[in-house]
């Protein structure tokens, strides 16, 4: 049964249109913004336009220390910090998908 549902999401996609995994980590709160500006970039949308915002994304917890030349949004120089943070994977068909997607995360 799963074959035959990957044999046809497959059959749909135009092979002139190459496919990217874009993936990414953000604090929690600022989730709902970036998944925002993913989908207006056209990221989670699936050929033919049956299925949009589509993503798939789980919670963790993360620790990072931000070194002297560093410019945190979270956190201090010098200091080992823990975050609750979330990873986001959304499907881009097409490269100018995936570098609008990309481009939204870093505005």
């Amino acid at each position: 049964m799963l074959s035959l549902a990957v044999r046809f999401l497959l059959g749909v996609i135009p092979l002139a249109s190459p496919k990217y995994k874009l993936f990414f980590f953000t604090p929690l709160h600022a989730l709902e913004p970036c998944k925002t500006a993913i989908f207006a970039a056209g990221a989670g949308r699936y050929p033919g336009g049956n299925y949009t915002e589509c993503c798939w994304t789980v919670s963790g917890k993360g620790q990072f220390r931000p070194r002297d030349t560093a410019n945190p949004h979270i956190g201090s120089v010098g200091t080992l910090e823990h975050t609750e943070e979330a990873r986001v994977e959304a499907i881009c068909f097409g490269e100018d998908v995936a570098r609008e997607a990309v481009a939204a995360l870093k505005r």
